[in-house]
């Protein structure tokens, strides 16, 4: 009983993950390394000007974090609905709607997201008329229409194979206690594929996030853009390593909770 309850214990600390568990990650390590090059050479090389400037451009380098971050939600939710659409659709009875999906699916998770950032942005019109009235779009915008795309495509994928996952006894079972095929789907199908969806969600989720480094290259006015802005008009080598050390700190400190929440899941979900 003993034995027992310790194993528990050690399972249940590892599953939380301690500061041992973090330093056995070496993506943790990664970054330990990282920040100490970036203290050496900041006590070697930088220069008090450097780290003024880098202090007086933090707020817009904050700012720009922000817009990456509102493209990365909003692209993730446009492509979690149409995924799931477009998922559930791939298990039509009908073989047109089944071709038809896999085309969609095939075509936006092997196209580069570069292309698809640069087609939505050259592309579609720059305003909209809408009766009368010329209505702006944004680029930003198109930024989540080419970002949503592939993150749809994923989705589906997703989606589709964490229904197939459900044993077909579970569907048979629910049919001999007369539910519905809508109630089966609700009731039982759905919330074990949430939870089978959720740790690959995540990981689809950071990858998006950095991805939306791509928006500074069609104008959109993000925290890489704000970087070289900062660079460009301080004009100092020291000063120019040092905005993108920060550039990096900043996407590892918001992706990598992220990867480790990931992780948490996946073992959660392989103990279950």
């Amino acid at each position: 009983m003993a034995n027992d309850l310790a194993l528990n214990a050690a399972r249940g600390q590892a599953a939380r993950g301690g500061p041992s568990a973090l330093l056995r990650d070496p993506w943790f390590v990664l970054l330990l390394a990282l920040a100490a090059l970036a203290l050496a050479w900041a006590a070697t090389d930088t220069t008090p000007v450097a780290v003024r400037a880098l202090w007086h451009w933090s707020p817009a380098l904050l700012r720009g974090l922000g817009v990456n971050i509102q493209i990365s939600v909003l692209a993730m939710a446009l492509g979690t609905v149409v995924g799931l659409a477009v998922g559930a659709l791939s298990l039509s009875p009908s073989a047109l709607l089944r071709r038809l999906t896999r085309a969609y699916v095939l075509l936006f998770r092997n196209a580069p997201i570069l292309v698809l950032v640069y087609f939505t942005t050259y592309v579609f019109p720059f305003e909209l008329s809408v009766g009368g009235w010329s209505v702006p779009f944004p680029d930003w915008i198109k930024v989540v229409i080419g970002l949503g795309l592939p993150a749809s495509a994923n989705v589906a994928e997703i989606f589709r194979g964490a229904i197939q996952s459900i044993p077909s006894a579970q569907w048979e079972a629910a049919q001999s206690l007369a539910f519905r095929r809508a109630q089966i789907f609700r009731m039982i199908v759905l919330p074990q594929c949430v939870r089978r969806m959720l740790p690959s969600w995540m990981n689809l989720y950071a990858s998006i996030t950095m991805s939306t480094s791509l928006a500074s290259l069609v104008g959109v006015h993000d925290l890489v853009d704000t970087a070289t802005v900062a660079s460009n008009t301080v004009a100092r080598s020291d000063f120019t390593i040092l905005v993108y050390f920060t550039l990096l700190a900043l996407f590892f400190a918001y992706c990598y909770p992220i990867a480790r929440w990931t992780r948490y899941l996946e073992r959660r979900h392989e103990h279950h």
